[in-house]
C-alpha cells in the first residue's frame, strides 16, 4: 500500500519491510559477533519493539536470555517526556550484559532515564539496540550502540509503532502526510 488512513490522519509508505529487514540484519550480525561469550539478557521494550525484538532475535544465534519491560512516553503523535515506570524485569541484572531494544529513540529522554534506572540494578553493561534513530530530534545524548536506520524528525507508524495504538501490525513504515 502506498498510503493508508489510521484514525484522523494519512500516511505514505516510507520504509519497506525489505529495507527494515535488511537493516535488522546487520545489526544483528554485529550483535553475535560483540556478545558472543557474553551471555546477555535482552530486554525488549514493549510495546513497539514487539516486531523488530522478534525479528532481531530470529537473527541473533549466541546463547542468551529474552526479557519485556513495558514503558512509555508517547501520547497522540508527540513525546511527553515522562517516563512512565518501567514494569516487567523479574531476571537479575546484577554482573549481567544486558541489551535493552528499542523500537525508536527521537528526543532521548525514555531511554536516558531507561539507562539510569537499569544502572541502579548493578548490571556489568548495558547496550541499546534501537530500530529506529532521529538524529534531528534528539535533545539528550544517550548511548546508542546498535542502530538498524537513522530517519528524518517524521511521525511514523507501522513495524510495530502506533499512532494512538493503531497501526502497529502494519509490515512496512508509513510517515505522516504533511497537507
Amino acid at each position: 500500500m502506498k498510503t493508508v488512513k489510521i484514525k484522523d490522519k494519512e500516511f505514505e509508505l516510507f520504509l519497506t519491510q525489505d529495507v527494515i529487514e535488511n537493516a535488522i540484519d546487520k545489526v544483528a550480525e554485529q550483535l553475535n559477533k560483540d556478545m558472543a561469550g557474553k551471555d546477555p539478557l535482552f530486554v525488549c521494550v514493549l510495546n513497539g519493539s514487539f516486531i523488530y525484538a522478534a525479528e532481531l532475535m530470529k537473527r541473533v544465534t549466541i546463547p542468551c536470555e529474552v526479557s519485556f519491560v513495558k514503558v512509555s512516553s508517547y501520547k497522540g503523535v508527540t513525546s511527553t517526556g515522562k517516563l512512565k515506570e518501567i514494569y516487567g524485569l523479574e531476571e537479575d541484572i546484577k554482573d549481567r550484559t544486558v541489551v535493552i531494544v528499542e523500537d525508536i529513540v527521537d528526543t532521548g529522554h525514555t531511554m536516558a532515564l531507561m539507562l539510569e534506572q537499569l544502572s541502579c540494578d548493578e548490571p556489568k553493561e548495558i547496550f541499546v539496540s534501537t530500530l529506529l534513530l532521529k538524529p534531528d530530534a534528539l535533545k539528550q545524548p544517550v548511548q546508542l550502540d546498535y542502530v538498524a536506520l537513522e530517519i528524518p524528525n517524521d511521525f511514523i507508524v507501522g513495524y510495530g509503532l502506533d499512532y494512538d495504538g493503531y497501526g502497529r501490525n502494519l509490515s512496512d513504515i508509513y510517515k505522516i502526510k504533511n497537507s
